[in-house]
């Protein structure tokens, strides 16, 4: 089963797209910042990173770029109301995908199926 960390610190949209991709199949953790989702990818094994960008104490980016010190192989996925703001502060990104607020749900369940096919069909090559 696919392992999701979900760093998202609006608490409604939170819970919101973990029950969502639960529904689906998805195993998700739910954190509400990045200094919460620390201690759990030091700890355990996520496929996805899934963050907000926009976030107090530790913002996603910063998040990203230290998941993937720490697994190489993590996935991430921005979700942001604040795209063009945060990625055009000069720092950079993990190779990520980016879904930008409003977002319909199923877009994002479709998006989260894409990265992992991909990776089956390549594997089976």
């Amino acid at each position: 089963m696919v392992k999701i960390l979900l760093a998202e610190d609006d608490a409604s949209m939170r819970e919101y797209l973990a029950r969502a991709l639960q529904r689906v199949g998805y195993e998700v953790k739910a954190v509400g910042c990045g200094t919460e989702a620390m201690p759990l990818l030091e700890s355990e094994s996520f496929d996805l990173l899934l963050t907000d960008i926009v976030m107090p104490e530790m913002d996603g980016i910063e998040l990203a770029q230290k998941a993937g010190v720490l697994d190489p192989a993590i996935k991430v996925m921005f979700i942001t109301g604040f795209a063009a703001v945060a990625l055009q502060s000069g720092r950079t990104a993990p190779e990520a995908k980016l879904l930008s607020k409003p977002f319909h749900l199923k877009d994002l369940v479709a998006e989260v199926d894409r990265l992992f096919q991909s990776e089956d069909q390549h594997g089976r090559l």
